[in-house]
């Protein structure tokens, strides 16, 4: 049993927002290539390969991050960092994970099961990136929004335009909440040389954010109104908007545990686009 919790949260399955951050971007392309009626084999290959893949993007974290996270006292109680599992362990977990995922995109098109090569290869170096690249959070951005031309793949056996501009938008925004997170870790990475975007940013980190939550809206705003969406939709971008800045009153004071705090609050501003996107879409095919 002990065991089994241990795996539990090397998974992260205690600590959902990872997930949902990697979801709400993927359930926007959904609705958007299906036009607000996704299919329920697609839903159900996207949701719980999201969960999956999320899952095994951590294991391959803690993985490449074993030597780091004892000395970091957010994560040296992670189980990897205690020795409650060994790296052989975390590694066949990894690639059962991966592996059940991948059995969920063979069920769907060839562009779809091509577009998921390099999704693997994205979640399973991001890591990586952390030790050269100043920053990370962008190729992150990238392999949390990799969802969407998949999704848009799957619906139409395309990926229009309209889905690399919904891929930019989640660039953006992954920027901005991981820039939160960073400022949580800052002075640990400084100690360790690890590279973030609060480093990288360093007195300008919180304007940073704003631009880039200012950025990702704007996207946003430009995609509902090239896909002809109306006033639900623009009612959830200005709850998105307005709780954008109810994180800036969070992070600018640069207290950790006020960054942290912003950090998971963006799930309602996921949320908050998509149930706009949503209602939209079902006013629509309602003929609203």
């Amino acid at each position: 049993m002990n065991r089994l919790n241990a795996y539990w949260r090397l998974m992260r399955l205690d600590k959902p927002i990872g997930t949902l951050l990697l979801l709400w971007p993927t359930l926007w392309a959904l609705w958007l290539a299906s036009h607000g009626h996704p299919s329920l084999a697609n839903m159900t290959v996207f949701v719980l390969g999201t969960l999956l893949m999320r899952s095994a993007g951590c294991v391959m974290n803690d993985l490449a991050d074993r030597k780091i996270d004892p000395h970091v006292a957010r994560t040296s109680q992670r189980p990897l960092a205690r020795g409650e599992v060994t790296p052989r362990e975390a590694l066949v977990l990894a690639a059962l994970l991966s592996l059940v995922a991948f059995g969920l995109v063979l069920t769907r098109n060839h562009l779809t099961l091509a577009l998921s090569l390099p999704a693997l290869f994205l979640a399973a170096s991001y890591p990586l990136t952390k030790r050269f690249f100043p920053l990370p959070q962008a190729y992150l951005g990238i392999a949390f929004g990799f969802g969407i031309p998949m999704a848009f793949a799957a619906v139409t056996g395309s990926v229009p335009l309209l889905a690399y501009q919904l891929m930019l938008a989640n660039v953006f925004w992954t920027i901005a909440y991981d820039t939160e997170y960073a400022m949580v870790d800052r002075n640990d990475d400084i100690r360790l040389g690890i590279h973030s975007s609060a480093l990288l940013f360093g007195r300008w980190e919180v304007t940073v954010i704003m631009l880039c939550y200012t950025a990702a809206l704007a996207l946003l705003a430009w995609i509902g109104a090239s896909a002809h969406l109306g006033l639900f939709y623009a009612a959830g971008l200005v709850v998105a908007s307005a709780l954008a800045l109810y994180h800036y009153v969070l992070i600018r004071t640069r207290d950790r545990t006020l960054c942290f705090e912003a950090f998971l609050n963006n799930n309602w501003l996921g949320g908050a686009v998509f149930a706009g996107l949503a209602a939209d879409l079902l006013r629509q095919s309602n003929g609203g």
